[in-house]
């Protein structure tokens, strides 16, 4: 497909998450990508899948990869395809590869051994996230979340958050108290799922002794939020959009209509015509 749209030889994006057996399979990719002429910029540690979509986006490179299965069970393994700009594949895109792979033999594949094409240059590892935590920094104001003294209770859910969301927060002096952060390819035995359901250790936390002003919890591949209020309640993600977008056009000034898909709450086209803005479906 990437040769067919005249990409031959350009630069890749491969990245993983902390589920078994995702790092070898990265590798496994790279090495066929390798086979084809492509160059993979190959992330050197399990990493959240928007540093994926961010080096795709900064580096201005055609596609990207993850190698996940995000929320789903322990059992599962899967891949997310970034297209230019660092946007998730759209179903075109999606039905194309799918199209492709209906048609190609194991006996036809192309690959190089993964340590040959890292000592010949045509695998470079790196690891980008200095540059991706910078750049959420650069987004939001430290000063006063600095002011602010925040405590705040973090639950990665074994999955891949918990480096660069510990250190944004701790870079804006708050204080956290973190579960569930060691590298635990069953999850604990649960659905790594930020919901109401999974996140009762979370609200615990924020109600112990600590009393947390905030519980933050992601999924397994760190592209999910849940979000537990200060007295211990799961604040649904509907809320939370409507609450950003609030935030966002009341307080920083962003204007233009938005868009929400079919299953997002209403309450995100009153809040917009309240506003005076308009809200998409």
């Amino acid at each position: 497909l990437m040769i067919e749209e005249g990409h031959a030889g350009k630069e890749i994006c491969v990245g993983y998450d902390r589920r078994f057996l995702s790092k070898e399979s990265a590798h496994w990719a790279a090495e066929v990508l390798v086979g084809y002429g492509f160059r993979v910029y190959m992330i050197n540690r399990s990493s959240p899948t928007p540093l994926m979509m961010f080096v795709v986006k900064t580096h201005d490179m055609p596609y990207g990869m993850a190698v996940t299965a995000s929320h789903n069970p322990a059992i599962y393994n899967g891949i997310k395809v970034f297209t230019a700009g660092g946007r998730d594949a759209d179903k075109t895109v999606t039905n194309k590869i799918e199209e492709h792979i209906a048609r190609i033999k194991p006996e036809d594949v192309k690959s190089v051994d993964y340590d040959t094409a890292l000592a010949e240059g045509k695998i470079t590892e790196k690891n980008p996230s200095n540059d991706y935590i910078d750049s959420i920094l650069a987004a939001i104001d430290v000063e006063a979340i600095k002011k602010a003294q925040l405590r705040i209770a973090l639950d990665p859910m074994y999955g891949v958050s918990q480096t660069s969301l510990s250190m944004i927060l701790m870079t804006c002096r708050c204080d956290l108290e973190i579960i569930h952060d060691r590298h635990d390819t069953l999850f604990g035995g649960k659905l790594p799922a930020p919901n109401e359901d999974t996140l009762g250790p979370l609200a615990a936390v924020v109600m112990d002794r600590y009393r947390c002003d905030l519980g933050i919890a992601t999924d397994g591949d760190a592209d999910r939020l849940g979000v537990i209020d200060d007295q211990g309640q799961f604040v649904h993600p509907n809320k939370l959009l409507v609450l950003l977008y609030y935030y966002l056009v009341k307080y920083r000034g962003w204007q233009g209509p938005c868009v929400r898909n079919n299953s997002t709450t209403v309450l995100l086209d009153r809040v917009a015509a309240g506003l005076g803005q308009k809200c998409y479906e």
